[in-house]
């Protein structure tokens, strides 16, 4: 007995997904079709997965631990070879008492020291987290705050010698009375005005979570001062060092134009300027893409991360040279002091014992 076709078409076709019965056999290479098709949507799916990781994926501690562990060993480099110059540049500075007593060389030796210690700093806080050290979270804030507040010190200290430098050229005998009365203030006001500020933002942003929190140890060490408060804060402190600094350097070019181009110290003063300009934007741009994008997730973000890291890292180290033995005198004395040291070098491998 043969079914109706009402009844023939809802068998053949369960829950009305189709039209009509097909009698024809599904060929192979059909087959094969969908399952490349279905390969290929589920590639599909796990790269777009690895390039928009959910904020959940960020908290993984092996991706993080190795932004760490990269982030450490590059701090560890510039740590010994910024140390290095500024020990020997310092040592330089300290042996004459006419470099010991000028306003730029204290703040030179000022800037060199914040660049030692932030890249020290930093080796300890990138340190705990790549080793999960499982510190209290007050602990991790404490250490990656002084870091920050040292890194505001030195574009700070780079405003005072843009500053300096104008005074000297523009107004060179008013000024040195002036700034040589005022000098230690200055640095100690520049230091109370970043702490009062960092520990502001400390306070705020410390305050949401419970204090039982805070003494709580964590494996990697969060971040403070990284909320839209600090952010906001951060940015307008930042363009208003900037400024100045900018501002100088333009007044310094245009006192340069005015007295002439052909004078063999003019240009080299340009060539100055020049070099500070472009090194200041290593510095610069990286921390305005860091504040600008903040905390995002994927392999592209990670790997610009490290890049924006490397190029800073790598101004931080040209920071003694370009600033320190770019100066004539300094050039000087370092020649000699390198001379005294192979000299007294000699002298000790000639000795015969008794």
């Amino acid at each position: 007995m043969s079914l109706p076709s009402g009844i023939h078409l809802i068998i053949s076709c369960p829950g009305f997904s189709c039209k009509k019965k097909n009698t024809f056999p599904r060929s192979s290479s059909w087959e094969k079709e969908k399952k490349n098709t279905h390969l290929s949507n589920q590639r599909s799916q796990v790269a777009l997965k690895i390039m928009n990781l959910s904020s959940d994926h960020c908290n993984i501690s092996d991706w993080l631990r190795l932004e760490a562990t990269v982030k450490a060993s590059v701090y560890v480099v510039a740590f010994f070879f910024a140390t290095f110059v500024t020990v020997v540049i310092i040592t330089i500075v300290l042996q004459n008492s006419k470099l010991r007593k000028e306003v730029r060389h204290i703040l030179l030796c000022h800037h060199l020291l914040c660049i030692s210690s932030y890249c020290g700093l930093g080796v300890v806080f990138q340190g705990m987290r790549a080793l999960l050290a499982n510190s209290p979270v007050l602990v991790c804030w404490v250490v990656f705050g002084v870091q920050l507040s040292v890194g505001e010190g030195i574009l700070f200290t780079l405003a005072l010698m843009a500053v300096n430098t104008y005074l000297a050229i523009c107004w060179p005998l008013k000024s040195l009375s002036l700034v040589d009365s005022v000098k230690y203030r200055i640095l100690a006001g520049s230091w109370v005005i970043i702490i009062f500020k960092n520990v502001c933002l400390f306070l705020i942003e410390s305050a949401n979570p419970p204090r039982v929190a805070v003494f709580k140890s964590e494996p990697l060490c969060p971040v403070i001062l990284n909320g839209p408060p600090a952010r906001a804060v951060g940015m307008v402190f930042l363009f208003f060092l900037l400024s100045i600094i900018l501002i100088s350097y333009f007044l310094i070019y245009r006192e340069g134009k005015r007295a002439g181009h052909f004078n063999r110290s003019n240009i080299k003063a340009k060539k100055t300027v020049l070099i500070h300009l472009v090194q200041m934007s290593l510095h610069v741009i990286p921390i305005l893409i860091f504040i600008g994008l903040g905390k995002m997730c994927g392999v592209f973000f990670f790997a610009l991360n490290l890049v924006l890291f490397g190029v800073f890292a790598f101004a931080q180290c040209l920071n003694p040279l370009i600033y320190g033995l770019w100066n004539r005198e300094l050039q000087s004395g370092l020649y000699h002091w390198m001379c005294c040291q192979l000299w007294c070098g000699h002298i000790m491998n000639d000795r015969e014992p008794v």
